[in-house]
């Protein structure tokens, strides 16, 4: 459910709380500054009657003293309202960043499973810039044009009460109502455009990460003619919007003209039953013109503002996401022990259930190995164990705790798992390698790629250690890659190594030796095992064959 603008706009706000006080600062810099803009103008004016012979109370000396101060003023406070401004802006960003950082780390893995990356990619990078704008252009704007309207209503109704009465409905019309009309008239605009620039990075990056396929079955024209599909409609989305831009310019245009003429021909008609003199006319005419200048930035943010709040809705809506699972830190800490999984149920989502009634005990210090059909559930099993998900029904305990009074670190500490497909970052082998424990020694690692049958591979490179492995290890084998994730299992030590077809781009060789030190170096670790080779799962201590409910099988 999309919320309303204000209530977007209410929820941004109070993240400037601790920058309250510069706000202040911004506000106070931002009114003075147009104050003087303002009185540049009216007091060039009072110079011009006072040039043709009207008695302005002031010498044209003064006058010319007062428009050179506020000049000067003018630029230096505008210097600072932007200064403060935007620090509060990019400060807040910063912030913003962080929380969602700090929230997607909440979230992982299993809500992120499902989201499109390209569209989260946009959210952590455009979407949290686009409110730069929103920081930096509109909450200060939005109290500088209510303060200013404020004193120019009392400075022009001084010179007749119909006089204020009537800036009063120009500043409202001009800073409010047209603002509010934009609003509906692009209400869903904003919100589409970002969603279809979220598709279009989404698209983009699929393309990018499966060029090899692309061209490997020649479907580069099919992906670029949906690419130009998408991009067009990308466009429809935007010239809607600036669209819509030229109506509200073209309506705020002639709202000032009108409400300028008004201000004119009211004066006149005042000064003709002799109710104000002529320069009160004059000074009334040209307060007006010169004062619209804070509530035209209000009305000219409504264009900005569909697309800034479009971007901060799907920000908020990221941050309020509920985790499916929840990570403990002020309950126990896990000891380690049989792990025993009672009559656990599983489903994504609403989809049909991919474990039903499983129930096993796995014995500590044992090698279990688990088989089955593809999509039977055995890495479903594991990422449960792991407690990326929480079961939909039953439990699962280590050493008769459920996993789930567990606190989250510390049944991280006791567990190491090894996927298909190890992810590596666009760091050196030792770091990645590290990633299994961060505070290991170089000799640490270099024990790991050991016994992973890694260690000569790495040698043998020109810089060893310290290559670099390419975005997504795209300098490495696939069977490279799966050995440095065996790796970081290794070093990282837990008294749970949990395997997830570990050896499926290994060959036969490199198969043996990682069969071989799993047997040698854990024999006082559990070690769940799933494999489609039996010659991977014939060093298991117990067999287990899933197929919704788990059969036993002793090897």
């Amino acid at each position: 459910m999309r919320r309303k603008g204000i209530v977007i706009m209410g929820k941004l706000i109070g993240l400037v709380k601790p920058l309250i006080h510069i706000m202040v600062i911004t506000i106070t810099m931002g009114v003075l500054g147009f104050l003087a803009a303002m009185f540049i103008t009216i007091y060039g004016g009072m110079g011009v009657l006072e040039v043709i012979g009207f008695d302005m109370g002031v010498s044209l000396k003064e006058i010319f003293i007062i428009v050179a101060g506020c000049a000067v003023a003018r630029g230096f406070l505008r210097y600072l309202e932007q200064f403060t401004g935007h620090y509060i802006a990019f400060k807040l960003l910063t912030i913003l960043r962080d929380k969602v950082f700090k929230k997607l780390r909440e979230l992982s893995p299993a809500k992120l499973e499902s989201e499109e990356k390209g569209n989260l990619i946009t959210i952590i990078t455009s979407d949290i810039e686009l409110l730069e704008v929103f920081y930096a252009h509109t909450i200060a704007p939005i109290m500088i044009a209510m303060i200013t309207s404020v004193i120019m209503v009392i400075y022009i109704g001084k010179i007749h009460l119909y006089l204020g009465i009537l800036a009063t409905l120009g500043y409202f019309t001009i800073g409010c109502m047209i603002p509010c009309f934009s609003s509906k008239l692009g209400k869903e605009a904003g919100v589409n455009y970002r969603n279809s620039f979220g598709r279009m990075n989404t698209f983009m990056l699929d393309s990018l990460k499966g060029m090899r396929e692309i061209i490997m079955f020649n479907i580069g024209e099919k992906r670029l003619f949906e690419i130009n599909k998408k991009g067009k409609a990308l466009n429809k989305e935007i010239e809607g919007i600036k669209k819509q831009e030229g109506i509200v310019r073209v309506l705020t245009d002639t709202i000032i003209f009108v409400f300028t003429m008004s201000m004119l021909f009211t004066g006149a008609y005042l000064y003709h039953k002799n109710l104000i003199d002529f320069k009160g006319m004059i000074i009334a005419t040209i307060g007006m013109i010169s004062s619209v200048g804070p509530v035209v930035a209000l009305s000219n943010l409504s264009n900005n503002l569909l697309l800034t709040l479009a971007a901060g809705d799907r920000v908020l809506n990221l941050l309020e996401e509920v985790p499916m699972v929840k990570e403990i830190s002020d309950k126990k800490d896990i000891t380690f022990g049989n792990i025993e999984v009672n009559h656990v149920d599983f489903l994504y989502n609403k989809n049909k259930p991919v474990l039903q009634d499983v129930t096993v005990t796995l014995d500590k210090g044992k090698i279990i190995g688990i088989v089955g059909e593809s999509g039977s559930g055995k890495s479903t099993l594991l990422r449960l164990l792991m407690r990326f998900w929480d079961p939909t029904k039953g439990s699962i305990k280590i050493n008769d705790e459920d996993i789930k009074n567990i606190n989250t670190n510390s049944l991280r500490q006791i567990q190491g798992f090894v996927t298909q497909n190890t992810f590596l970052f666009n760091e050196t082998i030792e770091d990645n390698i590290r990633i299994g424990k961060k505070d290991a020694s170089f000799q640490e690692v270099e024990e790991a790629a050991k016994k992973a049958s890694i260690h000569d591979f790495i040698e043998s490179l020109s810089n060893g250690y310290q290559t670099k492995v390419g975005e997504l290890g795209e300098n490495l084998s696939g069977g490279e890659r799966q050995r440095l994730g065996i790796a970081r299992a290794f070093l990282h030590d837990g008294d749970v190594i949990l395997l997830d077809e570990p050896t499926s781009n290994l060959d036969s060789l490199n198969e043996k030796v990682i069969i071989k030190t799993l047997k040698d170096e854990c024999r006082e670790k559990t070690v769940i095992l799933v494999s489609h080779r039996m010659s991977t799962i014939s060093i298991a201590d117990e067999v287990y064959l899933m197929k919704n409910k788990v059969q036993h099988q002793v090897l």
